[in-house]
């Protein structure tokens, strides 16, 4: 059973950075992907950035590029999304998910959701 667990997460000022980690239990030929997305407060689920573990290749969300970077460690089995220049619209819990579908920002392309992590961005 895949198991994805967040950490991470906590309250910053507008301005500053935050690193968040997603570990996975195991790695699997559904798992070529894995993805960050977050969720505010009476909001639908928002794409973040994703990262396919083969070639390393990336895709972001307008809204945070330049300022977000996800990277993968293959021999930990972990996914990072380095956050800097936090914004308090980048308020939001924060999900890990894994998966291998087409659809990189669709979040039914996404088979195992970790169980989020809080960032919160004061102004």
């Amino acid at each position: 059973q895949v198991h994805l667990v967040e950490s991470g997460g906590g309250l910053v000022q507008a301005g500053g950075s935050l690193r968040l980690s997603c570990r996975t239990s195991t790695r699997t030929y559904n798992m070529a992907r894995m993805a960050w997305f977050r969720q505010a407060p009476g909001k639908e689920r928002e794409f973040v950035a994703a990262i396919r573990w083969t070639d390393d290749l990336t895709l972001y969300t307008d809204s945070v590029k330049g300022r977000f970077t996800i990277s993968g460690d293959n021999a930990k089995n972990t996914v990072s999304l380095q956050m800097n220049s936090l914004k308090p619209e980048d308020t939001a819990i924060y999900y890990c998910a894994t998966g291998a579908t087409s659809s990189w920002e669709r979040a039914a392309s996404y088979d195992y959701w970790g169980q989020g992590t809080q960032v919160t961005v004061s102004s």
